[in-house]
């Protein structure tokens, strides 16, 4: 059981577990001969990506869900369940607003529709977190936190997380992202209430760094946004290209802000590198036409969570055919895709809904095994949810198993979750996804790491 009382710094804690990320699927061995089985993209400055594993992006089945009645809740509540979203509808990454919010409002609809959590329904308030550039994140927060919630889900940007972690948690109240990546939360003094269902980016960086290097590439150049974010997906990306064998040749930042970026794309394309990473947010709409001016072909592209997106309206047929994207969590089911249409009809992008829909099933468990809607009270159980008990994937089969008093472990559409003392998912999948002609992209395989 997770401790508070011993919870802050967690730098003790995190020295003691170690982080050693051992990737287990065959595709990235760090190998930088190109592979004899390209993908259908042709092979361009030599690479050739890995073939589609078979079978990626089908709808698998999940392990069997609860078909009964949900037993009512010993324990009820005169304060119900309170949750606020911090999540972007504008800025760098209000792409990633609608799936994350979809998954958010799918798990209240599921929660309940299974009775709620001790005894009364769940609410929940979203907010704008903008992105950095401007104070809409702090001025959410604020409001969240007078409405009295007991849970903030999100930002989806570490360096928005950043000017909010210590007014949340310090106000005795969980922050839970469903998509910061930053390494820099693993060691942050929250008190225990920082969490979140995104591996940390050195998984990321490791299976980028990997796969450029399986795909041929035996130098890179990176353009690269100078936040949380960027340079700290940079380093891992860095650290994994050159134990592949690799040379970074080119490192060019730009700031959250910036509208021309034509010295750092000559800069990149003047070091000849036979891959180019981009680690941004939307600014790859004006990055990527410099690059592909110039050239460059498109399977020389490598893109990231902050930027593999739906440019189908953005772009002339075939601008990123071949490209080719990370973004963490297992591939969206089939089954799952079409719940989250029917919350949002509208919805092109799945990133970070199944992650989104994780934290607030895992949030509602922990708040009834604490039998409680108190933040610290709930963070005190997160832990216990997610491991060492009878598997279950979704809310009404775990709230029967614990209301039955059996030990439960989450396991989520984003993969097996199973947090760490530093509130990190231990182990996680990585997406690998290439662009098709109408410049969207579809699910080539996947890698599955633990941290």
């Amino acid at each position: 059981m997770f401790d508070l009382s011993q919870a802050a710094p967690r730098a003790a804690k995190l020295t003691a577990l170690g982080i050693g990320v051992a990737l287990l699927a065959t595709a990235c061995g760090g190998s930088s001969t190109p592979s004899q089985t390209g993908s259908s993209s042709a092979a361009a400055a030599g690479i050739s990506c890995p073939a589609p594993s078979a079978g990626a992006g089908a709808g698998n089945s999940q392990a069997a869900t609860n078909t009964g009645p949900v037993p009512p809740s010993t324990t009820t509540t005169a304060t119900p369940l309170k949750l606020g979203s911090l999540l972007p509808t504008t800025g760098s990454l209000a792409f990633l607003g609608p799936p994350e919010i979809a998954g958010v409002n799918l798990g209240i609809k599921e929660v309940n529709d299974a009775g709620g959590v001790l005894g009364a329904p769940v609410s929940v308030v979203h907010r704008d977190s903008g992105d950095t550039k401007t104070d809409i994140a702090t001025q959410s927060t604020t409001a969240l936190l007078g409405q009295g919630v007991s849970a903030v889900i999100g930002a989806a940007s570490s360096g928005v997380s950043k000017t909010v972690i210590n007014q949340i948690t310090g106000a005795g109240v969980i922050q839970f992202s469903p998509a910061n990546t930053s390494p820099d939360f693993t060691t942050w003094d929250d008190k225990g209430l920082y969490w979140r269902t995104a591996p940390s980016d050195v998984l990321q960086g490791k299976v980028l760094g990997n796969y450029m290097a399986t795909c041929g590439a035996q130098t890179v150049g990176m353009i690269v946004l100078n936040d949380a974010y960027g340079t700290g997906l940079q380093k891992n990306v860095k650290a994994a290209f050159e134990a592949a064998g690799g040379k970074v040749v080119a490192e060019e930042l730009f700031n959250e802000g910036d509208s021309q970026f034509s010295s750092q794309v000559d800069k990149v394309i003047a070091a000849k590198p036979d891959a180019i990473a981009l680690i941004t947010f939307d600014q790859a709409k004006s990055i990527v036409p410099l690059i592909t001016g110039k050239g460059i072909k498109p399977t020389q592209l490598f893109m990231v969570d902050g930027n593999t997106s739906d440019y189908s309206k953005d772009f002339q047929a075939g601008t990123l055919k071949g490209a080719q994207g990370t973004i963490p969590g297992t591939f969206a089911k089939d089954a799952f895709k079409q719940k989250l249409l029917a919350i949002d009809p509208a919805l092109k992008d799945y990133s970070y809904a199944g992650e989104s829909y994780d934290a607030v099933n895992l949030i509602a468990l922990a708040s009834e095994a604490a039998k409680s809607t108190k933040g610290t009270d709930i963070a005190a159980k997160l832990k216990d949810v997610s491991e060492g008990g009878e598997k279950c994937t979704d809310f009404a089969s775990c709230v029967t198993l614990l209301r039955q008093g059996k030990d439960i472990d989450y396991d989520g559409q984003s993969g097996p979750v199973t947090f760490s003392d530093a509130g990190d998912p231990t182990e996680a999948y990585i997406g690998i996804y290439e662009y098709q002609d109408n410049n969207t992209y579809k699910p080539v395989r996947e890698e599955f790491g633990k941290l």
